[in-house]
């Protein structure tokens, strides 16, 4: 990145980190559990149409970043590496046999 799209992105980070807090709120627990993209979608829409694309950027490099934290924390707390954690997320993702 640039020094100007810096300066853009890290102006818009305050609030679209407050709203992805937000999109987990309402997305834990949500049952059925389709609802949960449904949220993701309609927070997705909503940044997009009073951000732009500026926003949506910033709204993946928060959740990614939050992802990226519990990760680390529940690899921690359950004595488990990153990567076995991330093959069991790759495992339920080829259960989930995605190519059909």
């Amino acid at each position: 990145m640039d020094k100007e799209e810096d300066q853009r992105l890290a102006a818009l980070a305050p609030e679209i980190s407050r709203l992805s807090i937000e999109l987990l709120r309402r997305a834990a627990g949500t049952y059925p559990e389709e609802r949960v993209a449904q949220e993701a979608l309609e927070c997705a829409d909503d940044i997009l149409k009073h951000h732009g694309t500026d926003g949506l950027r910033v709204l993946i490099m928060s959740l990614t970043c939050w992802s990226a934290v519990q990760l680390e924390i529940n690899a921690h707390t359950s004595g488990r590496t990153l990567e076995s954690l991330l093959d069991d997320m790759l495992l339920t993702w080829l259960e989930a046999k995605p190519e059909e």
